[in-house]
């Protein structure tokens, strides 16, 4: 093993003890994306595979993880969501089917749930966007964090990946802390190790992976776009809010706009009153991801994809994916060390 190996080695070793993995990448938790195939691929090439369970139902949820422990004997986790009417049994069904890993998601979450999972057998991961979170969160027992810059795909928050992790990283040392957003390539996943990441998350580069059941024409999307084309969703009145999701600029995200103006435009004519408005705009994408990720109508549904979807260039392999990752970060460092030779 090359010195350059060792290093990066040396620089994940926190996150790849905690994750129990040969790698400190995690696949990113996509609906509909992120199931039993491309969780046990990023497992199977060393990484550490994440089901998404969205707003799977229990009896769903263990389905796929039986399903993904058919695929690989090694670790792989799943994101539940906070807010999910049945988290509770969800927390039970991770813990009788061993998962050994829980991604919370969804907003802050509740103490409870935390202490659940924990007694369960599970180590938890949480979303941490400034550090006062991150400190909470790792007062109710979070045993690691994420952090997810608004370079990310679908929801997203306002600050960027870079000052995130300037802000959080060296302030909190107590658990591990992994990077998300905007990242592409092994040089940007070294320069977050060096500022102290245990780890990183990555899910735009796994959407067109082999293994990936999203449909060609979302993959052809994806291949086709830049990093420009990948836009925040579109709020017209702050009156009615639109949560923030980042997807490639489509008809139907065009479309949205004009939706927005048509409700409002009713409520101010006393036909409809807000909080019926507000829901008429939050339920324009109901079921749009799944359009466009499993029917592959690129037109009308929800093209989530985070800012580095302009290094995605074509289908391939995960394992490629990852190696193609180590390769570029173990490169940067012998670069590194060559020129320190010669100076």
């Amino acid at each position: 093993m090359s010195a350059a190996r060792s290093r990066l080695d040396s620089l994940w070793g926190r996150g790849r003890e905690f994750l129990g993995t040969e790698v400190a990448i995690m696949g990113g938790a996509m609906s509909w994306v992120s199931e039993r195939r491309l969780v046990a691929a990023i497992s199977n090439a060393g990484g550490f595979g994440v089901i998404a369970c969205g707003s799977m139902t229990p009896d769903l949820l263990a389905a796929e993880i039986e399903a993904t422990q058919r695929l690989t004997d090694r670790p792989f986790g799943v994101n539940l969501i906070t807010m999910h009417p049945q988290l509770d049994q969800l927390i039970d069904l991770c813990g009788r089917l061993r998962v050994g890993r829980i991604v919370l998601a969804g907003g802050l979450p509740q103490s409870a749930a935390i202490t659940r999972l924990k007694d369960g057998g599970a180590k938890v991961m949480c979303f941490a966007p400034t550090v006062a979170f991150a400190r909470k969160l790792i007062r109710l027992g979070a045993d690691a964090l994420i952090i997810e810059g608004t370079e990310a795909g679908g929801h997203i928050g306002p600050v960027s990946t870079s000052v995130l992790a300037q802000e959080i990283l060296p302030a909190v040392t107590e658990v591990p802390v992994f990077v998300a957003g905007g990242i592409g390539r092994g040089e940007a996943v070294l320069s977050y190790l060096e500022m102290g990441a245990a780890g990183v998350q990555l899910g735009t580069r796994f959407v067109c992976a082999t293994e990936s059941v999203a449909h060609a024409n979302f993959k052809q999307a994806f291949i086709r776009a830049n990093a420009r084309d990948a836009t925040p969703s579109v709020q017209v009145d702050p009156n009615f809010p639109v949560i923030p999701v980042r997807a490639l600029n489509n008809p139907a995200s065009r479309r949205f706009v004009d939706f927005q103006h048509q409700v409002i435009d009713r409520f101010k004519r006393g036909v409809v009153d807000q909080k019926a408005a507000q829901l008429e705009i939050e339920h324009y994408w109901a079921g749009a991801l799944r359009r466009a990720v499993i029917d592959g109508d690129i037109e009308h549904g929800s093209l989530m994809a985070g800012q580095s979807v302009g290094m995605v260039t074509c289908e391939q392999p995960t394992a490629e994916i990852i190696s193609e990752l180590i390769d570029q970060a173990v490169g940067a460092l012998t670069t590194r060390e060559r020129l320190g030779a010669v100076v």
